[in-house]
């Protein structure tokens, strides 16, 4: 098959397809859910069959009437390999979650929607292609997050709304500055039309002010601990897998791959990352609802990803792009085992729980093998991300700033082994004859996510090698 066909199809399954599964509905629920699972597969298929073609070197431009407008390379395969790798395994588990809640045929719409968006957003070459996939997950995360259609659940999926379509608003005036300063919106054509000169400050400024609100960053991060009156498959979805990712992804895009910006930037950018990863870390020490927590967590170590994306060497853009991976599974697999949590024992603030351990057993375990990997134990896969997001401060003569990401990883072992032993160790403050394991989909989706977790410390040089290799192309402007 092309190539050129299968990145085409790699983002217009998910996409086109989602809009098929109401009618596939009407033929039974069942096929209506193993069809959003396919759909998902089928990019997950598509990405590991591009990962050896980009591996030689070779890029993918898929035009569309004289438009270039999907481009592969190393980036974009893995990014789009992480995301439907943890999107199928989400989906999968939302076969046992959702399936005594209202509304499942908008919710599999969305889901499904949201990962075509994802998709075409990862692949887009075009910028205002890339500025319209980033509005459509704008609009199935705000379905998504007001699913249970509770008047305080709507608020706060609308400021989740609001705030990310505001910063998208700035992103998409920084897109109009560079595609009149150069004549194109065509990221290749930029790249050559600015020829190593660096893009105006105002612009990345604006651009940065949509990366970071996406991504939940301080003080644009509020939206996202409060998105967890959504379903569990949808919190792990947003804040694990994909959404947040979003933000980190197009800056690797624009501002590693594609464009030159001001020295400058890779001092601001990082001091923000620090500020975020320990102002969140702290409300995670303090917190008191599980899945706020975990949010918070998410918005602390996206922090480690953005100081290795913007640090400038190597080393360190090779751990953030590595933690992305190491991230995404151990962080989905933390909300999974959070919703078996909350669907059983009917709470998520942790002082009402305890003993957990004795009547969800495997939930337990596999909510602390995720956890080692986000807190970077060895020889977990999060270990390796973020010892050389840590490493490449340090080589790029910035102490400072490593010692303050050194006190977030060590908040993080503390806020996570808290919440571990409130919940799954001690005596029960609930009584625990009713209390259950989740379903047999649920319980085979966190193991999965589990071991995945393990496995992926303990075969690190299959990632590595293939993240290190797109670093060099990334780095090299092959673009």
């Amino acid at each position: 098959m092309d190539n050129e066909l299968i990145v085409f199809l790699l983002v217009c399954i998910p996409l086109a397809g989602s809009f098929l599964l109401p009618l596939v509905r009407l033929i039974s629920e069942e096929t209506r859910n193993l069809t959003a699972l396919l759909l998902v597969l089928a990019s997950l298929v598509a990405s590991l069959f591009m990962m050896p073609v980009v591996l030689t070197g070779e890029t993918v431009t898929v035009q569309l009437a004289g438009v270039n407008l999907f481009y592969a390379d190393k980036l974009a395969v893995f990014m789009a390999f992480v995301s439907s790798l943890v999107g199928s395994i989400i989906v999968l588990y939302s076969f046992g979650y959702i399936s005594h809640y209202e509304h499942r045929d908008e919710y599999y719409f969305m889901v499904v929607l949201f990962l075509g968006a994802m998709m075409g957003l990862i692949f887009s070459r075009n910028l205002l292609a890339l500025y319209l996939f980033w509005e459509i997950t704008a609009i199935a995360c705000w379905r998504l997050i007001g699913f249970f259609r509770d008047r305080n659940y709507v608020v706060k999926a609308d400021k989740a709304f609001l705030v990310t379509v505001f910063g998208a608003l700035m992103m998409l005036l920084g897109f109009i500055m560079i595609g009149t300063q150069t004549g194109s919106f065509d990221i290749g054509i930029i790249k050559k039309v600015l020829a190593g000169k660096h893009l105006p400050n105002i612009a990345v400024m604006l651009i940065l002010l949509g990366i970071l609100s996406k991504s939940a960053t301080v003080p644009l991060h509020t939206w996202l601990p409060d998105a967890g009156v959504a379903p569990s498959p949808v919190t792990a979805l947003l804040h694990a897998a994909v959404l947040v990712k979003i933000g980190v992804y197009v800056y690797a895009r624009l501002f590693v791959a594609s464009f030159d910006i001001d020295e400058i930037w890779h001092t601001i950018v990082p001091i923000i990352a620090g500020v975020s990863a320990l102002v969140s870390a702290g409300a995670a020490l303090v917190e008191t609802d599980l899945k706020r927590i975990i949010a918070y967590s998410t918005i602390s170590q996206l922090g480690f990803i953005f100081l290795g994306l913007a640090i400038g060497n190597n080393i360190g853009i090779v751990g953030g792009l590595l933690y992305i991976l190491m991230h995404s599974i151990a962080k989905g697999g933390l909300f999974l085992c959070a919703g078996i949590v909350e669907q059983n024992a009917k709470t998520k603030d942790i002082t009402r729980l305890g003993g957990l351990i004795s009547v969800m057993p495997i939930t337990a375990i596999s909510f602390i093998l995720c956890a080692f990997s986000v807190m970077g134990i060895p020889p977990f896969g999060g270990f390796f991300g973020k010892y050389m997001v840590i490493a490449g401060a340090l080589s790029g003569d910035k102490m400072f700033i490593a010692m303050l990401f050194l006190v977030g990883a060590f908040m993080t072992i503390i806020y996570l082994f808290r919440v571990f032993v409130m919940i799954f160790l001690g005596e029960s403050k609930l009584s625990l004859q009713n209390i259950r394991e989740g379903s047999n989909v649920m319980v085979f989706s966190v193991a999965l996510l589990a071991m995945l977790s393990v496995a992926s410390g303990i075969f690190i040089k299959f990632p590595f090698d293939f993240v290190q290799s797109a670093v060099r192309q990334m780095t090299g402007g092959l673009l």
